[in-house]
């Protein structure tokens, strides 16, 4: 995507020195955050300085790239790039490319093609996904599945902009998503970027708009996908999901194969991370709790199948009981 009429991925690496858009800073800056070591790539991830599931793949792959190159063994660069965020399977997928393909002497040549192919697999859900958008169309979304949250192109967002490149015209509810608010400040700068209209809603106006049939189709991305189509989705999902079929909303989910978990049969197998309460209690470091109430933080839900018309993925759009056919 390009900012400022300069063309950036999310993460990239030069030498060993690991580069990524800081969106701890966005929408208010555009800063390129550096890592030199792969435990401050670890913490990046960590501290959300990078997040979205395929961005924190790529994110990690570069990671074990700059372990091995500084000569830390391959099980305890896993074991800290792991141990980062749970609910992701990108990461873990990630790490398992990289000691496949690593010989000794390729960290760095893993680590891009990695990269790559994470590049061209949002590129084809794009394609894929575009003929969903049709002229005149309200989408919604949650959260930042955009160009941020990947490489390049984005999970649910890369139809949007295929079908904004090939001249559609729609318009885009996005959801803020507390306590964090990637959709107020990170989905509405990407699309701000792009020139496609839209509005950022709190996030419990959706029911609201879909009731007054402003709502056309959903499309949200995803951190992992079960065996049985359940999806773990950044929290405010799983309600958007039942509104939008109580409202007769088709509800797409964009993930590539690298999101797919096979080994967790259904969406009660997915570890849900629990992040620290004060998110929910600040906001721009200021507090907007009593002092003595407590807050819990789940990150993620789950979304079950039942509710899922479809899962776009860099094969085609797939009935959410579906596997990727090159996972099969």
């Amino acid at each position: 995507m390009k900012v400022n009429g300069k063309s950036y991925r999310t993460v990239w690496m030069e030498g060993n020195i690991v580069r990524m858009i800081d969106q701890l800073r966005l929408p208010h800056e555009f800063k390129i955050h550096e890592c030199k070591t792969y435990l401050e790539t670890a913490d990046a991830i960590k501290n959300m300085t990078i997040r979205g599931a395929p961005a924190i793949g790529a994110t990690a792959c570069y990671g074990m790239a700059q372990a091995v190159s500084a000569g830390v063994s391959i099980d305890v660069a896993e074991r800290e790039l792991g141990a980062t965020r749970p609910t992701a399977h990108d990461l873990f997928d990630a790490i398992g490319f990289f000691r496949k393909r690593y010989n000794g002497s390729n960290a760095a040549a893993v680590a891009s093609s990695y990269a790559d192919a994470s590049v061209e697999r949002c590129r084809k859900i794009g394609e894929f996904g575009q003929r969903l958008i049709k002229d005149g169309m309200r989408v919604l979304t949650h959260c930042n599945a955009g160009w941020l949250a990947c490489v390049d192109y984005g999970t649910a967002t890369a139809p949007m902009y295929v079908a904004h490149e090939k001249g559609r015209k729609f318009f885009v509810w996005v959801d803020e998503t507390r306590p964090r608010l990637q959709g107020a400040k990170l989905t509405a700068w990407e699309l701000s970027q792009c020139g496609i209209d839209h509005a950022v809603i709190a996030d419990n106006a959706a029911g609201y708009f879909m009731r007054r049939r402003e709502v056309d189709i959903v499309i949200v991305g995803a951190d992992r996908i079960a065996a049985n189509g359940d999806v773990a989705n950044k929290i405010g999902t799983y309600e958007k999901a039942v509104l939008a079929k109580e409202s007769g909303i088709h509800f797409y989910v964009a993930a590539p194969a690298s999101t797919f978990d096979l080994e967790a049969r259904t969406g009660s197998d997915i570890p849900i991370e629990e992040r620290g309460g004060d998110e929910v209690a600040f906001i721009e470091g200021v507090r907007i709790t009593p002092e003595g109430s407590k807050a819990r933080n789940p990150a993620f839900d789950i979304t079950p199948a039942k509710y899922v018309t479809g899962i776009i993925t860099e094969e085609g759009i797939l009935n959410p009981w579906e596997k990727p056919a090159s996972l099969v």
